[in-house]
């Protein structure tokens, strides 16, 4: 089994380089496991939030999950309907 990229998120948060960053890493993978440092946010809620918005910002077709307070973002195949 492939070994899952890492990034991570600290006091910069969302950035447009991040989310850049993301991007040229789905190019190649499929999924992402993304750590949030305690820097970048302060509750799970504001945790959900990033997660919504790099999903949002990355386009239709990803979906992520958060556990604890990793956002594990997956690419999908077809382009998710809403």
């Amino acid at each position: 089994m492939k070994e899952i990229k890492r990034l991570q998120i600290g006091k910069g948060g969302l950035s447009k380089e991040f989310i850049e960053q993301a991007k040229n890493f789905f190019k190649k993978e499929k999924a992402v496991k993304i750590s949030i440092l305690k820097s970048a946010c302060r509750d799970k809620k504001q945790a959900e939030e990033i997660g919504k918005e790099l999903v949002s910002s990355l386009g239709n077709n990803y979906i992520y999950k958060l556990v604890g307070y990793v956002l594990v973002v997956k690419k999908m195949r077809k382009v998710k309907e809403k």
